[in-house]
């Protein structure tokens, strides 16, 4: 792999940004455009990003593909989890409004939370695609 200075420190500026926007899209989606699926989708590219220029190896020990896969699981059973809660609280699947006391606090409750879930999983699928493509190379 050649080494591109000029682009590995420009990565090493810009990712931690990319990486803190996509947080900010994901717990400002419920106040404005953005959520679940827009910060997965940034978070994802942020790793991928990061990926292309240190290197798929790099990134692999950064951020273990058991720990990319761990994060599929859980975002979906975040998802399911938080549906199932309402189910158990008296109300419908997905019905944030019993998750507190207070109906809208449970619905704001229940949004981050589904929304976290949603992230989650998006960034992680990406993640996990874009490694299975990068690692064929290597193991020809």
């Amino acid at each position: 792999m050649t080494h591109h200075h000029v682009l590995r420190v420009i990565a090493k500026l810009m990712i931690p940004f990319i990486l803190l926007f996509a947080l900010y899209v994901q717990f400002h989606g419920d106040f404005g455009p953005g959520g679940g699926f827009q910060a997965g989708v940034i978070f994802g590219a942020g790793i991928i990003l990061y990926a292309l220029i240190y290197g798929v190896e790099t990134a692999s020990r950064v951020l273990p593909p058991r720990i990319v896969r761990a994060g599929v699981a859980l975002g979906i059973l975040l998802y399911a989890g938080v549906g199932l809660a309402g189910l158990l609280l008296g109300g419908n699947f997905l019905e944030y409004g019993v998750l507190a006391s207070d109906p809208t606090r449970g619905q704001h409750v229940g949004i981050t939370l589904i929304e976290f879930g949603v992230g989650t999983t998006v960034a992680a699928v990406m993640i996990t695609i874009f490694f299975a493509f990068a690692g064929r190379r290597t193991q020809s």
